[in-house]
């Protein structure tokens, strides 16, 4: 992997995690200033956050593929042991929150729009923190590794 895609692969996690933590938090978290006003959202910005997520979205996953294509493939190919139990729940969590992502969207009834966020969001927390276990700094790798 390039350090251009491991890189890339950074930002657009960084991008689509950052947006949806502040979209859930807007959401979910803020109540509106006027207790009295049947709003419909929460925070002025709340919509234009939602937008920002579901437009960087597919960033994530073309960085997730040229991820499994360059990354992950070619070290399961090689029988490369090293941090794949982070890597594996990286793809595990990723095919439901992508799919439960797209779900969300195009769902009619409520009580499955309801399903596909609790599934959406509970892939996509354990999605940031299987990335933020396989991003280790190296580092601390070598002294996992080699402790003396």
């Amino acid at each position: 992997m390039s350090r251009f895609e491991a890189w890339a692969t950074r930002i657009a996690t960084l991008l689509v995690g950052g947006t949806g933590l502040v979209y859930a938090w807007m959401r979910y978290l803020m109540h509106p200033a006027d207790p009295y006003a049947f709003a419909v959202i929460n925070h002025p910005l709340q919509p234009l956050v939602q937008h920002l997520h579901i437009l960087v979205a597919p960033l994530l996953v073309f960085a997730a593929g040229v991820m499994w294509r360059q990354h992950a493939w070619g070290y399961w190919r090689r029988g490369v042991e090293r941090h794949r139990k982070s890597g594996s729940s990286l793809l595990l969590t990723l095919v439901p929150m992508v799919v439960s992502g797209y779900l969300i969207q195009t769902t009619v009834d409520s009580g499955w729009r309801q399903a596909w966020v609790i599934v959406h969001l509970v892939a996509s927390g354990l999605w940031l923190l299987g990335y933020l276990a396989h991003q280790r700094p190296r580092r601390l790798r070598r002294l996992a590794a080699d402790p003396r």
